[in-house]
């Protein structure tokens, strides 16, 4: 694989280009010129707005080779997850705007179909494209139209489950589809060389096909037992030589592996498989490294896999001064606390071990951490098969990507009552990875299932609580739900305290109107209680606590003391507030003329934007509660809001 210097300098060729048309009649001498220019455009644009560095890095070759290849956008290219797709942009028409990457009103870190006709299918999460791909494949054949449809999919999104559907599903039909495995990681080819490169041009040539299929006709002609030996030992020889007969086995003609950042290599073997029409899938083998060119990346590619601004000369990164740990720090540190007193807790993750910070917990139990993989559903059922064997499982996931194991947990955790603890990171709104890794819907989806207890901290210290709740509890499921970014900078016990199950908490005693919070908006209620006391008006506080179940004695109290309720989370609608109204309205406690009102998230998905700009834009914050309050009381302003009732 080639190594190559960073040298933010002049891009004469990169400026010419404002389509792939633009380079389709370059040289493999100008393509090698170019790849090297939009390598340090990359490094350059990453280092400025921060982002996907090392993945984009390992694809630059590959990006520039597809889009010299085929004639996108007509030809369909699909970049699994997305966050390797900032060479495409910039090749796409989208280099003047990739300032404003993953800032508000501009463009997102994954592939958008309303960004670019160079998106036909946008992907946030991973393990999509070939399905996507197949149905477009289909689409295409049932229209009668032609064209390539291009899946890239890198090989640990290939851990997924719904990417082995998808190839088992394409192997036994006759649609054309080409799959670049991206192999960055895994390592589960033979090593890359001229050898492999030769065999790789060899096989996907249109001679050796043709000879090929003639050899299956003639074969075919032998008896049926020589038949199917000849058959085998084809693929078998074959497989032998390259490492494909996984892909052979699905029905996949299987090509490589190849030097993802050799362009003499690349470029002959998509050539050839796009001028082949046979029919059928076809699967290229790439092999790449991420971060390739930029030593930093190289060096360290789990930092350098989503960065923030960066100095491109040394690598360091620009990290703001933190006032109090994380959130999945503070996890970390529970969890560990936990699992000193309880050798039966054990942690479960897919693939994101440093984002939920169960990496922390593998240091000191190294025996008791499970990353299963991109491959959530798995982890969900993995983790319900330990809590049936008496062990205390906590799941560690994403709310996005929990979303991708709901059937599980419904059917192997929630219908046999199982303990599985579940600590979903990043609820709520998650700034510049937008909507595609918002924790928007987890309330919605978890509050509806019976006997599920679901909590959500309102800081640090509470989540400590919680999962020492979670540790106590086995009864059935639980989960608990926490934000992404630091905590609040409250005092954190050595380990949490058990927690009373559906028993919140009221932090501020009015009377005229009770807020009720769930989760980390509860600053931004008592930031509102403040403003509207300083105007005469006096306001309950209160913290769930948990989501379900509901805490009904401290529901019935404040709709019975209260001419306001107003019920606060960040989550979609459906959640905490509507377990809430509908306890109410059938207790008969709105009959009385209480004002009753739900603040959620909007019912739309939400673009990258910083975060407090989200929240602002979703209405949750201090001012959007003081708003909210003065309208329920038919007031306009604060000022004009009735004087506290004793």
């Amino acid at each position: 694989m080639s190594k190559q210097a960073i040298t933010i300098g002049a891009t004469p060729l990169l400026d010419a280009i404002r389509s792939p048309e633009d380079f389709r009649g370059f040289s493999v001498d100008d393509l090698v010129r170019l790849a090297r220019e939009v390598r340090e455009e990359t490094v350059r644009t990453v280092s400025i707005t921060g982002g996907h560095l090392g993945a984009s890095l390992g694809v630059v070759e590959l990006s520039v080779a597809l889009h010299h290849v085929f004639d996108t956008p007509h030809d369909r290219l699909i970049w699994d997850v997305g966050h390797q797709c900032y060479p495409h942009k910039i090749l796409t028409g989208r280099r003047d705007k990739m300032h404003t990457l993953r800032q508000g009103g501009g463009l997102s870190g994954f592939t958008k179909r309303s960004e670019s006709p160079y998106d036909p299918f946008g992907a946030g999460h991973s393990s999509t494209s070939i399905s996507a791909g197949l149905g477009m494949a289909v689409a295409r054949d049932l229209g009668g139209a032609q064209g390539n449809v291009i899946a890239v999919i890198g090989d640990g999104a290939m851990s997924a489950g719904m990417a082995f559907e998808a190839m088992n599903n394409a192997g036994s039909m006759d649609s054309r589809l080409i799959v670049i495995l991206n192999d960055n990681d895994m390592s589960i080819a033979p090593p890359v060389g001229a050898m492999s490169a030769y065999l790789s041009r060899l096989i996907s040539s249109k001679s050796f096909r043709s000879v090929r299929e003639l050899a299956k006709q003639i074969s075919k002609r032998l008896p049926k037992g020589l038949e199917e030996a000849a058959r085998r030992a084809e693929e078998y020889a074959r497989g032998f030589v390259t490492g494909g007969t996984l892909f052979e086995e699905m029905g996949f003609y299987y090509v490589g592996p190849i030097d993802g950042h050799n362009l003499d290599h690349l470029l002959p073997v998509l050539k050839n498989v796009r001028d082949d029409k046979g029919a059928g899938p076809v699967l290229i083998h790439v092999v790449t490294r991420k971060g390739n060119g930029y030593a930093p990346a190289e060096n360290a590619p789990d930092k350098y896999h989503g960065v923030g601004k960066f100095d491109v000369v040394t690598g360091k990164q620009v990290k703001a001064k933190r006032n109090a740990p994380t959130y999945t720090e503070v996890f970390a540190r529970a969890l560990i606390a936990e699992g000193r007193a309880d050798d039966r807790i054990v942690a479960v993750t897919a693939a994101m071990p440093t984002g939920t910070g169960v990496d922390a917990f593998a240091k000191e139990f190294p025996e008791r951490v499970f990353d299963v993989g991109i491959a959530e559903q798995h982890a969900v059922t993995f983790s319900a098969g330990l809590a049936a064997e008496g062990y205390k499982p906590f799941c560690a996931l994403y709310s996005t990507f929990l979303q991708r194991g709901y059937d599980q947990v419904v059917h192997d955790v929630v219908l046999q009552g199982l303990p599985v603890r579940f600590a979903i990171d990043r609820a709520g709104l998650v700034g510049a990875d937008g909507a595609t890794h918002a924790g928007a819907f987890d309330l919605a989806y978890l509050c509806c299932l019976p006997s599920m207890v679901v909590m959500a901290p309102a800081d640090e210290g509470e989540l400590m609580h919680a999962v020492a709740t979670a540790r106590a509890y086995d009864d059935g499921p639980s989960a608990f739900r926490y934000p992404r970014g630091e905590g609040v900078g409250v005092d954190l016990p050595e380990r949490g305290h058990v927690l009373e199950i559906g028993r919140g908490r009221v932090v501020r005693r009015g009377s005229a109107v009770a807020l009720l919070s769930l989760g980390t908006r509860l600053g931004a209620a008592r930031e509102a209680a403040d403003i509207l006391a300083g105007h005469g008006l006096a306001i309950s506080v209160a913290d769930a606590r948990f989501a379900k179940p509901i805490d009904h004695d401290l529901v019935r109290e404040l709709a019975r003391t209260h001419e306001v309720l107003i019920t606060i989370e960040e989550g979609a609608q459906g959640g905490f507030g509507a377990h809430v109204l509908h306890f109410l309205a059938n207790e008969g406690l709105l009959d009385g003329g209480l004002k009753m009102r739900t603040m959620t998230l909007p019912d739309h998905f939400m673009d990258h934007d910083a975060p407090g700009v989200q929240l602002e834009k979703a209405g949750l914050t201090a001012r959007a509660i003081v708003a909210q309050v003065l309208e329920t009381l038919g007031k306009d302003s604060v000022d004009a809001a009735h004087p506290a009732r004793a």
